[in-house]
């Protein structure tokens, strides 16, 4: 019998199917086989070959470790080591109204970037987001590009480099220099477009009188294993997109990893034409873009030492051969800063970045949650200016896609609850013989052309679009400190006004998981009223557990982003009025009073009745089961 058993059997089996699964993948599932690729000479091919003995050094150095940060409170240490390795070394600014920062003329370090657009909390007096910290400090966290060479004096961490200009502003690049011993000449040129592309240019002019061989690399370190969110739908860690495919590995992967072996780093080492290779947090990211059309070798490892972790990833590019008096560049590119969704993909298809816009976990249901993200969006941009709001409009919309569906199953459940008097008859004629009462059910079940397993219809197609937007509230940057009305402003974080502190007036913040918000709460009063709408089991057990099953669901999504629960308060509420309709136009009273059977069922009970002529033979005898004459008569004359 389709009941809410069915129903909610139906959610958790889906749950457990797809979540598992995806859990399954993410901790077996084989990580992809990129094809190898041979690098090329890309500068003077008259140039003698590369040997084996030019190739030798090519290998990205890792640089030195930051050192450990004494006294004080973390967050306190840290800024303070911060400031004193920012005021350490000459640097030249950098300025737009989306980021600023420094850029350290010691190594030519990307090492001091904040946001500007995003804060720490919703307190628009916090602070904002300090995305990369500099060396010297615990949570060293940096890119930078070089040269390795053999052979040759090439800049490096301790190079103090010179700048054409203090500051570097959108339109306004900066150029820092550097020449050897030799008279070889290295330069950067470093470019900002108007939210996080760093383009840098490496380029090397051979004024010696002997053949160069170089090999251009970028590189991103850090510091120390973040706190991530610990949550086996959202990847943090290393990520990159090696000839067209996605490659990620958590903290945990390189750290087993270098585990194995702690004198020889295991790294995981890639050659790829294209892609890309970074670091992502769950809404910042910063990544390594190569030049998309020629190969380079991708590097992920992680390198332990006596003060903790050390996370690298680096690209290096193919070989370039310098006569006397030639020079080569190559240039490509930094991302450091928010992942936005369109401009990531933005990104993707002005610069041909292959597959960027997948530095955002959108999950096993991509073709699901990029819709429903983006159709957010529009509502948000050009309709209600408030993505709370904007959940509600796609609520709506669903409704409307799954109508005809819902109203099949609604019309359904509605014959069933109309049926239940006489279901109730049946079980108490044939209460101890479970196998009569069943086949006395399915009897009436095709009498009346009635389907139990209907109700499940719009059940199933909706599960995955739950999934969907919970994926979309909970990985991406737009949802992060939405606000909706009232208390509620953040949609990404679970509704923090709860009756355990007397709704805040009561001065004490209790744990999370005795928090029990507003919304969760309207949402188990709406899961109650559908609830009562539905046909009950027909087992008092059941009844008495699905009681509390709105109780159970108010625990449960407590602690869910408040965003998903206004989704499905609002869903039931509308699910529960387009029910109560359907049952009005039915003739199927509401509530809990006594049914008055429908046109369908007073049939179905007359015809229950002459069935029964059966059992009462066998009790009063064969003159008992025959109707009299004269009720013949009546039922002739109607």
């Amino acid at each position: 019998m389709m009941d809410q058993k069915n129903l909610l059997l139906a959610i958790v089996l889906s749950v457990g199917i797809m979540l598992g699964f995806q859990w399954y993948v993410s901790e077996f599932g084989p990580p992809p086989e990129p094809r190898q690729e041979q690098a090329q000479n890309t500068v003077d091919p008259a140039a003698p070959p590369v040997t084996a003995e030019d190739a030798a050094p090519g290998t990205v150095p890792t640089g030195p470790d930051a050192v450990s940060v004494p006294g004080g409170t973390p967050g306190q240490a840290v800024k303070e080591a911060a400031q004193r390795a920012i005021s350490s070394v000459p640097r030249i600014t950098i300025q737009s109204d989306r980021v600023t920062g420094t850029i350290s003329l010691r190594g030519a370090l990307f090492d001091d970037l904040t946001l500007l657009d995003y804060r720490e909390t919703t307190n628009p007096t916090s602070a904002n987001i300090k995305l990369l910290l500099p060396f010297g400090t615990r949570d060293a966290y940096y890119a930078d590009f070089g040269w390795v060479a053999n052979g040759v004096d090439v800049p490096n961490e301790r190079t103090l480099w010179t700048a054409d200009r203090q500051k570097l502003t959108p339109g306004n690049p900066v150029t820092l220099r550097w020449t050897n011993d030799a008279g070889i000449e290295f330069s950067l040129r470093l470019t900002l477009d108007e939210n996080y592309m760093f383009s840098v240019t490496q380029r090397v002019i051979n004024s010696s009188d002997q053949h160069v061989t170089v090999f251009p690399f970028g590189r991103i370190r850090r510091t120390g294993t973040p706190d991530i969110t610990d949550f086996y739908i959202l990847h943090e860690g290393i990520l990159g997109v090696f000839n067209g495919v996605l490659e990620e590995h958590d903290y945990d992967d390189l750290q087993d990893a270098a585990q194995e072996q702690r004198t020889d780093r295991q790294i995981i080492k890639t050659s790829t034409t294209g892609g890309w290779v970074g670091i992502t947090d769950k809404y910042w990211l910063t990544a390594l873009i190569p030049d998309q059309d020629t190969s380079a070798t991708a590097r992920m490892f992680e390198n332990p030492n006596q003060q903790g972790d050390n996370y690298q990833v680096d690209f290096l590019d193919a070989a370039s051969k310098l006569a006397p008096g030639a020079s080569a560049e190559t240039t490509s590119r930094l991302f450091a800063g928010a992942k936005e969704a369109r401009l990531m993909l933005k990104y993707r298809d002005d610069l041909g970045i292959e597959r960027f816009d997948l530095a955002i976990d959108w999950g096993w249901f991509e073709l699901l949650t990029k819709p429903i993200f983006f159709t957010l969006v529009f509502f948000t941009d050009h309709i209600v200016d408030n993505m709370g709001v904007a959940i509600l409009l796609l609520t709506v919309l669903i409704k409307l896609a799954f109508f005809p569906l819902a109203n099949k199953s609604y019309k359904a459940m509605s014959k069933m609850k109309a049926l239940q008097p006489e279901m109730m008859k049946l079980r108490e004629r044939f209460g101890d013989d479970k196998m009569r009462m069943n086949q006395e059910v399915m009897a009436l079940y095709k009498r009346e052309k009635a389907n139990p397993a209907s109700g499940c219809l719009p059940i199933l197609p909706q599960i995955p679009v739950f999934f969907a937007l919970y994926k979309v509230l909970f990985v991406t940057i737009e949802m992060r400190h939405a606000p909706f009305f009232l208390w509620i402003d953040d949609l990404s974080d679970m509704d923090r006004l709860t009756f355990v502190n007397a709704f805040g007036l009561i001065d004490w913040t209790p744990p999370e998981w005795a928090i029990i918000g507003i919304w969760p709460i309207l949402m188990g009063l709406t899961m109650y009223a559908q609830q009562k709408l539905n046909p009950p089991p027909t087992d008092p057990t059941q009844q008495k557990i699905f009681m509390f099953l709105p109780f159970i669901f108010t625990i449960m999504l407590a602690r869910f982003p408040s965003g998903l629960v206004i989704y499905w308060a609002w869903n039931n509420l509308l699910s529960v009025l387009q029910q109560y309709v359907i049952m009005r136009r039915m003739g199927v009273p509401i509530g809990g009073g006594q049914v008055k059977p429908a046109p369908a069922a007073a049939s179905a009970g007359a015809a229950a009745a002459n069935e029964g002529s059966d059992e009462a033979a066998d009790e009063g005898g064969e003159e008992a089961a025959k109707p009299s004459r004269k009720s013949k008569k009546k039922k002739k004359n109607g």
